[in-house]
């Protein structure tokens, strides 16, 4: 990776290497991912390192960096089937990186091998956004981000965008997005806005893909009435700490069960991954039973996978319900 492209990614994660002795007291912890001191200095404890982009020697995908909007430090990675012929359009996956909002990136190892396995094995054309991590960019800011990506990517439909792989590459008539934990959200208020913005281009999405998908409220549902107390004061601590200013927890872009624009999802279809294990898998489920009642009129699945933790998929990729939820990813991304 050259030293203009590493920083591209670096400057959303280099807040994380002053020592404790340089800090004061805590002002907030949110373990696994973040501690924030008194004094400013933030501590990220997880998703700090950096995989270049670079031509996979097991799954032959190509994969850059490049930069969407560089006022801002608005960047993606993009991701290239081994296979692929220019002027034979494939589907498109748009993805948006899990972390809690604060940590992870684009670039983080776990999500280049996953975008290498998922782009390998449905064959299809990928843009993975780096969006601006809380809290030194609060939210909404990560949704601001993820839009201006996903208006870009638009921005090629008639084949005169900047990006050439995009140009030569995708069948627009297949455009996904999809996401993991906290990008999970993102992913689907960014369908939202697509099925009630003007700004899409003419682009219709096709399927939207829901990984554990960060979903939270002010009333218990499902299994978070028997979780335990640390791990609920946890989900909320998230939400206040990255965005100080919103609703709260039934904030429409936290509960999509509060949103009077549930209805307008701006895709046919939607694939929902919960794990057993998890306290959100209670709101996987609650997502589609929301949806139902929006009146929103597209197909929507949901698949729990017993025994397994959150985020299983990019987590342990090579256990045997991660691969099947590869290979059923795959499916969807492909499905007519």
């Amino acid at each position: 990776m050259s030293t203009s492209t590493a920083s591209v990614f670096l400057v959303l994660l280099l807040h994380t290497s002053i020592s404790a002795n340089d800090s004061s007291d805590i002002l907030y912890d949110i373990p696994p991912f973040i501690r924030v001191y008194t004094n400013g200095t933030i501590q990220r404890f997880i998703g700090t390192r950096v995989a270049p982009p670079l031509t996979d020697p097991i799954t032959r995908v190509q994969s850059k960096d490049i930069v969407i909007h560089p006022t801002v430090n608005v960047t993606a990675r993009l991701y290239l089937p081994g296979n692929a012929i220019p002027g034979k359009k494939t589907p498109l996956l748009v993805y948006f990186h899990g972390g809690a909002f604060f940590t992870e990136s684009a670039a983080s190892p776990p999500y280049h091998r996953h975008l290498n396995s998922v782009v390998a094995r449905a064959n299809v054309v990928a843009v993975s956004v780096n969006y601006r991590l809380a809290p030194e960019n609060p939210l909404p800011i990560c949704y601001e981000d993820s839009w201006l990506a996903l208006k870009w990517v638009f921005s090629h439909f008639k084949g005169y965008g900047k990006e050439p792989w995009i140009n030569k590459y995708v069948d627009f008539r297949h455009v996904h997005v999809g996401g993991d934990s906290a990008g999970a959200n993102i992913a689907h208020n960014m369908a939202i806005r697509a099925g009630s913005d003007h700004e899409t281009g003419g682009v219709l999405l096709d399927g939207l893909f829901l990984n554990c998908p960060h979903f939270w409220g002010e009333k218990r549902i499902g299994n978070e009435d028997t979780s335990n107390i640390p791990i609920k004061n946890m989900m909320e601590s998230i939400w206040v700490h990255a965005y100080p200013n919103s609703r709260g927890l039934d904030d429409p872009l936290l509960n999509p069960a509060s949103d009077p624009n549930l209805s307008r999802l701006g895709c046919r279809k939607v694939l929902v991954y919960v794990a057993g294990n998890d306290i959100l898998r209670g709101r996987g489920w609650y997502y589609k039973q929301a949806l139902r009642k929006s009146g929103w009129n597209g197909i929507v699945k949901v698949v729990q996978v017993q025994g397994e933790e959150h985020d299983f998929g990019v987590r342990f990729p090579d256990t045997p319900n991660a691969l099947q939820m590869l290979q059923n990813f795959a499916a969807f991304l492909q499905l007519d």
